[in-house]
């Protein structure tokens, strides 16, 4: 029984010594090639922003008396790169912030919270290269607008606020740099 263990003991280092290194470099080599995404902003991973986002949201759509088969923002096509649907949705974002919160009396109170990260949301994006401005004329965007002053300014507001989580989620989606990109790859603007 001795000799069947010394056998097989002198048999498995070397075989060990050989298959180990090679474990080793497809395990690394396999980490090194497979992208793990970061969002491009603090807010956007995090856990009571995404809370406080659902909460107005949600505190909206209770108000709102329109029905739920209509939808503002207008899903995109997931093939195309991401960082263009990014700036896209930032853009989107933008209008919130400067035509939709504004004119909104949600009193609920996580709304400063909201407006707070969303626009530190949006001051990250422009930092990583997002020009809000270059998709204004996106149909997408111009879609949304469209949907929205076919609302009617009140309803539409509400309605907006009330689809606040469909942004925020298109965000965290879209809005990621994986960590094989180098840091000088910027959001495509074109």
């Amino acid at each position: 029984m001795q000799g069947l263990s010394s056998c097989l003991k002198s048999f498995l280092r070397p075989a060990a010594s050989v298959l180990l290194p090679l474990l080793l470099i497809g395990w690394i080599g396999h980490t090194v090639t497979t992208p793990v995404h970061r969002s491009l902003s603090r807010p956007l991973r995090n856990p009571e922003t995404y809370n406080a986002v659902n909460k107005v949201s949600q505190h909206a759509q209770d108000k709102s008396i329109d029905d739920t088969s209509s939808r503002l923002i207008p899903r995109v096509n997931t093939d195309e790169d991401h960082l263009k649907i990014c700036c896209l949705h930032a853009n989107i974002l933008d209008f919130y912030l400067h035509n939709i919160l504004p004119r909104h009396d949600n009193k609920h109170r996580t709304m400063n919270r909201v407006r707070n990260d969303l626009q530190r949301i949006s001051e990250d994006l422009e930092t990583h290269g997002c020009n809000v401005t270059h998709y204004q004329d996106h149909q997408h965007a111009v879609q949304f607008r469209k949907n929205l002053v076919g609302m009617g300014e009140e309803q539409g507001i509400n309605k907006a606020v009330g689809e606040i989580n469909i942004l925020f989620s298109c965000l965290q989606d879209f809005c990621v740099q994986t960590k094989n990109q180098t840091a000088t790859e910027k959001v495509s603007t074109n």
